[in-house]
Order: structure tokens, then C-alpha cells, then sequence
């Protein structure tokens, strides 16, 4: 939530959609509600012996990352906050 609110303050996201199914559950965040979510987080349990517990999961439905600790499978999304400072 902590990124959620900083993407918000930056302009870039407006909306977001928690889902909770049998084998997963997602967090999805949107630029705008009409739309498609820009990204999704899944936290898949069963996975965390094989690939890791959490996915990223871009707009279009590729996966950008997966692992088991979520701030690094987050990294990607961080690095679009970052600004050179001149």
C-alpha cells in the first residue's frame, strides 16, 4: 500500500482492486477504472517451493517478475518513481 500511495502522489495511478480466489489472491493497480489494471500482484502459495510466492504481472498479461520476497519482485515498479535530480 506503501507504493500504492506513492504512485498515486506521482500521478500515476488512480484505482486499485483487491480479489481473493481459492488458489491466489491479487492486487491489482489501474491507471483509470475504465480501463485494464497497469499491473497485478498475485500471491500464489503453492508456488513458494518452485518459482515464489509472488508475481508481477504486466497490463497485457506478461510476467515481468516473480520471486518470494515481494520488494524485490516490486523493483521494477519502484524504479518508475526514481527522477534524476539536475
Amino acid at each position: 500500500m506503501d507504493l500504492y500511495g506513492r504512485m498515486v502522489a506521482a500521478g500515476h495511478w488512480r484505482d486499485y482492486a483487491l480479489g481473493h480466489h481459492p488458489d491466489c489472491a491479487v492486487f491489482a493497480a489501474f491507471r483509470r477504472y475504465t480501463e485494464r489494471p497497469e499491473i497485478r500482484v498475485e500471491k500464489r502459495p503453492e508456488l513458494r517451493l518452485k518459482q515464489g510466492v509472488f508475481a508481477l504481472v504486466g497490463e497485457h498479461g506478461q510476467l515481468l517478475k516473480r520471486g518470494n520476497d515481494l520488494a524485490a519482485v516490486l523493483a521494477p515498479v519502484e524504479r518508475r518513481l526514481m527522477r534524476l535530480v539536475g
